[in-house]
Formats: structure tokens, sequence, C-alpha cells
């Protein structure tokens, strides 16, 4: 089972940010709603001679001599891969991989997708702990696809403390990747959306050994003069316009509400300057919405359409949510404590997000120990549950629910300035224990809230009677 068939991805440049951090964040979502995530760590580790072998292409690779410390969201069950998905090294270096694209049939022609490559399910594992700088990052994974190949179309994020960079996979052999302009911030939904490259600017754009030549070969630029990947790989098709576009259009719609643009359009930019600077707030909200206040709104709360309008595109928060994560490198503390992963667990319309520095030893229990049965002893199944309660319910729930969210927002705020502030001794044990207190601190607020809504829910039961009512 692929753990990602389709995500929801948005990208923050350093200086489009609030407090000059870049941002890489990206929803997980599944094929169904059920497949349990853990957040953990990986120590730093020397290696002699060893290799990875994955359990769903076969595929081997030579491992470099020594792995540097990362964070990851694996799924629990591994018996068909890991799908590390996201995640920060120890040298505050970020990496989300993937979101889920499409490479056009022409393409595919001359460049078939491999069945014996490196996927998804490895992507993370076998980069991540080995990259200095997200540049390293977008050349190591280049590599390895050009080597191997792949089997999947896929995006592919990295973020250090100055740059981000969007790798794109194209065909079974073929990439691009480019460094956003840090002044932007660009929505990623499940479509190729790298548009203009220029590769002899190997400082803003990286590619295939062989790119260009592969694309004059077989004639694939419809537009000469220009090399468009979008346009060169990519798909525009009607189902682009309703299941993908709409999540570029929303959150361009909130970042710049200026701009006048269509749900369907197919050419919206990949990068936009914001109308003001972004928080993680903004992100957070982008990434749990469900174009609230549209006729679009599938909880149909404000500006309510008709069912079919709130049907009419696919949601960014949805049954299907899995795992979010943020991955925040920050730029105005030191580098002991600059990165953090903010984690939801769920259906994030629903549930909070919770930051965690990522230099640490150890995750907090309830965020490891999930299991593949229902326990609302862990995180993920505790949001999963409460998603049962919630969703047929949501009008009644939604005060309820919705104060819980903003005063754990308020909460991680607090918690990170708490921590930065008081950071002494070993700066890792420190982390690590402060992680556990914030998640502790998060998780009983959402138990609280567990008790609150089984109550309420048991008050709305249409087979209550009250005694005597029918005398």
């Amino acid at each position: 089972m692929k753990k990602d068939t389709d995500c929801t991805e948005i990208l923050v440049g350093k200086t489009a940010s609030m407090d000059g951090s870049t941002i890489v964040a990206r929803n997980e979502d599944g094929y169904g709603p059920i497949n349990p995530i853990k957040f953990i760590v990986h120590e730093a580790h020397d290696q002699t001679n060893a290799s990875y072998t994955s359990v769903t292409t076969g595929v081997t690779v030579p491992l470099p001599d020594h792995a540097y410390r990362y964070t990851a969201t694996p799924q629990a069950d591994q018996s068909d891969g890991q799908y590390e998905e996201a995640g920060i090294n120890e040298l505050n270096v970020g990496m989300s991989a993937t979101e889920t694209t499409a490479t056009n049939a022409r393409v595919l022609g001359y460049d078939p997708l491999v069945h014996d490559g490196v996927d998804e399910e490895a992507m993370v594992t076998l980069v991540l702990p080995y990259i200095k700088s997200a540049k390293e990052g977008v050349q190591r994974l280049g590599a390895l696809i050009e080597k191997y190949g792949t089997g999947e179309s896929n995006s592919i994020a990295f973020n250090d403390h100055d740059d981000i960079w969007l790798f794109e996979t194209a065909g079974g052999h073929h990439w691009g990747a480019v460094r956003m302009p840090e002044d932007t911030y660009a929505i990623v939904p499940n479509q190729t959306v790298v548009q203009e490259m220029d590769l002899n600017d190997t400082d803003n754009f990286l590619g295939a050994s062989d790119l260009v030549d592969f694309v004059e070969k077989y004639h694939l630029n419809p537009t000469p003069g220009h090399f468009n990947f979008r346009e060169i790989f990519g798909t525009q098709s009607e189902a682009d316009a309703y299941y993908n576009t709409p999540r570029t259009w929303y959150g361009q719609k909130l970042f710049n509400p200026e701009i006048e643009q269509n749900p369907t359009d197919q050419n919206m930019p990949l990068f936009r300057q914001p109308s003001k600077k972004l928080a993680i707030e903004d992100v957070q909200f982008f990434l749990s919405s469900h174009y609230n206040g549209t006729p679009y709104d599938p909880f149909g709360t404000f500006a309510s359409g008709n069912a079919r309008e709130q049907t009419r595109y696919r949601s960014i928060a949805m049954d299907r949510n899995q795992c979010s994560s943020i991955l925040q490198i920050r730029n105005d503390v030191p580098a002991k404590q600059a990165a953090i992963q903010w984690i939801a667990l769920g259906f994030f319309a629903y549930a909070p997000y919770v930051p965690f520095f990522t230099n640490i030893n150890d995750t907090p229990i309830d965020y490891r120990n999930t299991t593949s049965t229902v326990s609302v002893d862990n995180v993920y199944w505790l949001s999963k549950t409460l998603s049962v309660l919630i969703e047929p319910h949501w009008h009644e729930f939604a005060e309820t629910v919705n104060a819980y969210r903003d005063e754990c927002q308020s909460y991680a705020r607090g918690r990170v300035a708490a921590t930065d502030a008081a950071i002494a001794g070993n700066p890792t044990d420190f982390l690590t224990k402060a992680n556990s207190e914030t998640a502790a601190e998060i998780s009983n607020r959402t138990h609280a809230l567990f008790d609150t809504l089984v109550k309420q829910g048991l008050l709305l039961s249409k087979t209550t009677w009250e005694k005597g009512q029918n005398l």
C-alpha cells in the first residue's frame, strides 16, 4: 500500500515569513482514512558497507559511512515499507517527501516509470540522513533517480536556514528543481508546478544531466524559446481543474486577496509575493482549511452554497488526512534550537499543531507508540476517534472544537518562546524533555475535549425519551 496518494503542500521563503524562517509544510493524505502514523527520531551513527533495500520495489542502494540524526513520521506498520515522509536532520535541513504529481503520456512514452527503483517509500531514508543543505538534498535525490529510476511522479521539498528547493520527478529517470525566491510562497497540489527554468543558472535551477537533450531529442517542448517544466512534463487536464487547481486558488485567495482568479484556472503562477508576511498560524490555517467562507465548503459553515457546490472541489482538510508536518528552520535563535517540526495527526480541521524541537534524542511516548488497532492512548488514534465523534455533529461541536484548537495554538506559541528562553545544559536533553512536557499538556487537553464531546454527544441522541412524554 502506498502511504500517500495525494497531499497538499505550502512553502514560505524566509523574507516572506513574519519571523525570517524558511517553512516547508505538507499534509499527508492516504488512499483511505486509516493509515496509522508515528513520530520518531533516528540517532546519528556510523556504518560501513551498509545498504538499504526497499521492500516495495526491491532496489538496493549503498549508503554513506555516516548518517546524521533525523526525525521522521513513518507509518506504524512497516511491513510494506517505511514511508518516513517528513523530518529535519541534525544540521537543520528539512525534507518533505512526497507530493504525488503526474507526468503526461507523451513523456512517459519515451521515459516510462520503472518498478524497481527509488519510490516515495525510500526517499527520506536514503537522502535526509546524508545531506548538509537543501541543495545537497536535490543533488543526492537527483543522482538516485537518474541511476535507479522511479515508479512514481512526485514533488519533494527541502529547506535549510536560507533556502527552499522544490524538486519534481518527470518520467522514470528525469527531474527538475528550482530554488524558491525567498520573498515568495508557493502552493503545491497534486500537479507538476515548476514553470520557467534556466538550467544554465545552477544557483537557482537544477535538473537531470540529460534533461535538455532528452526534451530536444523527442521534440517534447510545446513552447520553443522557453523551458517550462510544467508545460513539457506535466498535465493540465479537466481532473486537475477540479481536483488540484482549486487548492492553489484558495491558498492564493487567502494570501493575495487582491488577485482575481478562478478555482479551475490552469495558469496560476507557482510563486507569489504575499500581500502581507506569513506566520506559522497562516500555514496551519491553510493546511486545515476546507474552502472556509466560500460556497465550496463541504462543512457548509459560512457562505454556504448548494450541495453540488459544496462537493465540487477536493477539500484540503478531509477524512483521508493522516499527518501534517510543518518544517520550520528559524533564523532568530541559535542553531541548536532553530529547527521545529510542527505536527498534527488525524483530521486537520479538528487537530492542533504541536511544536517539536528536532535537536532531540527521543520523541514523546504517545506520538511514537502508535498501534495498528484503535487506542486513545496514542495521539494518532485519539485524533481519528475524535473525528468520528465530530463530523456528524460539526455544527453542534464547532464552537467547542475551535476554542480547543485556538487555546492549543496559543499554548504552543507560548511553549516555543518559553523553551527558547530557558534552554540550558545539554540542549538535546533539554529539548527532548521540553517536547515531552508540551505533548503531555496538549494530550491532556485533547482527552478533556474527548470527555466533553462524548457527554455532549450523548445528549444529542434521537432515541432519548423523557419519562411520561407519551402519556
